[in-house]
């Protein structure tokens, strides 16, 4: 029952006359219990796909207890209450839930607790035919290419329940892994769905030795756990997923393109580099114009952080090149808004507001909640540039607010609004800047955003608490970057 798991990291002890420790510690102590949450999590969902609902459903209930505002943490537990019979308390616990929302942060259930309440498992016999998963799976498919979400996955569901009435354990995984990767990149807030059938695909991959497609499988897992904030691991699977993706080009140029993503959000700087441009390289090898584009853009943000402003110009000019060629016009306001923020940075007010504006109007004409908050993002800082500092400030709160209106965001861009709002709330004496620091000192120190934590430590410095300046300097050295070097020097 992973005894131990949701102990405090040094539970009990005190140290006094060391604030440097203490501020560190405390830094620590928000990473283990992330982890534990996320071990607990996994373990709840591999428990349930055995057929254990009992110990899936004890380790769930402790993932909620350890973060009760997780959706999905949540959403497992009302899943697996309807899935053991108990709708009396799934339903208690959804209203429970709906609640403290409501009191906690003012908003409404989002769409992974609405599903886990009302979805049903039918039982009806289907026809062992797989002429007809392969028909499900293409009409599903186009469907959710088209932006007919909820009519695309419901095709996908039915081409997983039709793949299970055959003897074809090929056609099992691929319906589960097109229906996973459809729910996970549909921006509507299903990421938990999406991770049942991967880990479903993963687990019938392994029993009949199909590695290309366990990697697939661990491929996306490893994506999930990475949006989350989820380092370790996302780093975990996606290093074993590379491992059985050998011989694969296409496949072996996304999981490192991943795993060098993971490592930028960790900032190991100098390690994403090289998985990103091996990532590129990959991806133009095996023709895979969108994945280079991903992967230039990620690689670009890399140069941005750092202080390389002609480089990552150059490198998000690819991107956005790449992804119009494409028509990848979802994918378009990331590198846009990165790109914007540069010319910010140089002094191109007008060209910064051209690029950010039609990033923003892009990302909502989408419906996106991660470019459009990480465009409000780059609009508040426009505002603040031209001397708008009330806007600025409305704009942050509503960039924050439109990337966490689902329970699946980018976590790391959740860091990187609040690290906006640190700076300027300092710059210009806003009564909330210690609420945004107390934080983006918590989210990094979960998660294990290195730099972030750097850059909590040193507002919090500034606000006076004693022994931040201490443990910033300490991680800081460990960083690869001149641009954050210089500001730790600037701050302390």
């Amino acid at each position: 029952m992973l005894e131990g798991l949701g102990a405090e990291l040094l539970e009990g002890m005190t140290f006094r006359g060391a604030n440097g420790f203490e501020s560190w510690l405390l830094s620590a102590q928000r990473r283990v219990a992330a982890d534990t949450e996320a071990i607990l999590h996994e373990a709840a969902l591999g428990s349930m796909l055995r057929g254990a609902l009992d110990v899936a459903l004890g380790y769930a209930v402790r993932a909620a207890q350890l973060s009760p505002l997780d959706e999905n943490h949540q959403a497992l537990v009302i899943r697996l209450y309807r899935m053991l019979g108990q709708h009396g308390a799934a339903t208690r616990q959804f209203d429970t839930c709906v609640a403290m929302l409501d009191s906690e942060l003012g908003v409404g259930p989002g769409a992974v607790l609405e599903a886990a309440l009302k979805e049903s498992r039918p039982t009806k016999p289907l026809p062992a035919d797989p002429a007809s998963v392969e028909a499900g799976l293409e009409s599903g498919s186009a469907a959710v290419s088209a932006g007919a979400i909820d009519a695309g996955i419901d095709s996908l569901r039915t081409a997983v329940r039709l793949a299970d009435a055959t003897t074809s354990p090929q056609l099992q995984v691929r319906s589960r892994l097109v229906l996973g990767e459809a729910l996970i990149h549909s921006l509507r807030g299903f990421d938990e769905e999406g991770l049942v059938a991967l880990y479903e695909a993963d687990d019938i991959a392994d029993a009949h030795d199909l590695p290309h497609a366990a990697a697939q499988a661990r491929s996306e897992l490893g994506y999930v756990d990475f949006l989350r904030g989820r380092y370790d691991r996302a780093e975990v699977w996606l290093t074993d997923a590379r491992e059985h993706a050998a011989g694969s080009p296409s496949l072996t140029a996304k999981v490192t393109t991943y795993l060098g993503a993971v490592e930028s959000d960790r900032a190991n700087y100098p390690r994403a580099s090289l998985l990103l441009e091996d990532g590129i390289r990959l991806s133009r090898a095996a023709a895979d114009p969108r994945r280079e584009s991903f992967g230039l853009s990620m690689l670009g943000r890399v140069n941005l952080l750092r202080g390389n402003l002609a480089l990552a110009g150059e490198q998000l000019d690819k991107a956005i090149e790449l992804a119009e060629h494409e028509h990848w016009l979802a994918f378009l306001p990331w590198p846009q808004v990165l790109r914007g923020e540069i010319q910010l940075l140089r002094g191109d007010i007008d060209g910064a507001s051209r690029r950010l504006r039609q990033a923003f109007a892009r990302a909502c004409q989408l419906g996106d909640p991660c470019w459009e908050g990480m465009a409000a993002r780059g609009l508040a800082l426009l505002a603040e540039s031209t001397g708008d500092t009330a806007r600025a400030f409305e704009l942050l709160a509503e960039s924050r607010a439109r990337c966490n209106r689902l329970a699946d965001p980018y976590v790391w861009l959740d860091g990187y609004i609040l690290e906006a709002a640190c700076t300027l709330g300092r710059r210009h004496g806003h009564r909330a800047t210690g609420e945004w620091v107390d934080r983006l000192t918590t989210l990094a120190s979960r998660t294990g955003m290195r730099e972030f934590t750097v850059r909590s430590l040193l507002h919090a410095s500034a606000l006076g608490s004693p022994g931040s300046a201490d443990a910033a300097v300490l991680l800081a050295a460990e960083i690869d970057n001149p641009s954050l070097q210089r500001w730790v020097v600037n701050q302390t």
